[in-house]
């Protein structure tokens, strides 16, 4: 009787321990959300028609936050997350939340903390098509938006749409974008925002995130950027010049900019070939200062190893003979 009573008692204190850890993990879960949703990744719901069929309404797209939090370029092509810089939203026909009070808010607080995708973020989603430097007009002689004076083919434009109805010819400031909808006859953009300010660019403080993939429903599953339909736009020409004068130039010149290092996945590659021109067969090879002249260089050091250190040790001795 003694030992069932204690067995009893030992699965008490389990459950109770058990109901004491739940919380805990609730907590804990929720607070990974929360930061995986502010930093990180975050689930957004399209609200409108203005990216179809890319992007179409109700789908869920995950949104990679990791490029304006760490710094990383948005590129020609990529599907943008921004703040709306102002005005904008009032273009932007999307449907409403028609749940009941409780129901509303409960959504309201899974999607604040990341767990269900937002409905009601005050942002827009469209795809960049110039960054700051670039030109972008059109249209060409076939009706093509061009960049830099390139031509770009745009297949993900809404089947039926022209690439634009309205000639436009935009150039971009550094830190700004220029962004359609890929259905431009449904699209609010920049291209009717140019007597807002700013010729209707967005500022790239403003992103959000990237788009990275629909997710929902499975049968749209996709990526939406198209980065490959701009590989070949040259070169804005406000960019960094490259100085060609002189053949021994290491790198570009930017201002305020030294010579650009090795990035840490570069380091193997340059050890790789550096290392065996300074160290062979156990020795320290001298090392040079290039100030001109066959005889111009300044040994940096050198090291002898065996045998090889005695010689030069013994040669040395000889010259001071020789002089004496």
């Amino acid at each position: 009787m003694g030992r069932r009573a204690r067995a009893r008692r030992v699965a008490r204190r389990r459950r109770r321990a058990t109901l004491r850890e739940i919380p805990l993990l609730l907590g804990a879960a929720l607070l990974i959300a929360l930061v995986l949703k502010t930093f990180f990744v975050q689930a957004f719901v399209i609200p409108s028609g203005s990216m179809e069929e890319t992007l179409r309404i109700g789908d869920r797209v995950v949104v990679d936050k990791l490029t304006p939090w760490f710094g990383a370029e948005v590129h020609r092509g990529d599907v943008v997350v921004f703040r709306d810089p102002g005005g904008w939203l009032g273009e932007e026909e999307g449907g409403r939340d028609t749940s009941s009070g409780p129901v509303r808010q409960l959504k309201k607080g899974l999607a604040f903390i990341g767990l269900l995708p937002s409905a009601d973020e005050k942002d827009l989603i469209k795809r960049v098509v110039g960054t700051g430097g670039d030109t972008v007009a059109c249209c060409d002689a076939r009706g093509r938006v061009t960049v830099n004076g390139q031509a770009v083919e745009e297949p993900y434009v809404r089947a039926g749409n022209r690439p634009s109805e309205v000639e436009f010819r935009v150039h971009l400031p550094p830190g700004r974008l220029f962004v359609l909808g890929d259905h431009r006859a449904n699209s609010g953009d920049s291209r009717f925002h140019r007597d807002a300010g700013h010729d209707g660019t967005v500022a790239e403080d403003a992103v959000v995130g990237r788009a990275v993939a629909v997710v929902w429903p499975f049968g749209h599953w996709s990526t939406p950027g198209h980065r490959e339909r701009f590989a070949r736009v040259p070169d804005a020409a406000s960019r960094w010049p490259v100085h060609t004068e002189d053949s021994h130039t290491l790198a570009q010149a930017r201002p305020k900019a030294g010579v650009a290092l090795p990035t840490p996945a570069e380091l193997p590659l340059v050890m790789g070939v550096v290392g065996p021109r300074l160290v062979r067969r156990g020795q320290w090879l001298e090392v040079r200062s290039e100030r001109g002249g066959r005889r111009g260089g300044r040994p940096v050091r050198t090291r002898g190893a065996g045998r090889a250190g005695a010689v030069g040790r013994g040669n040395g001795r000889r010259r001071r003979r020789a002089g004496a």
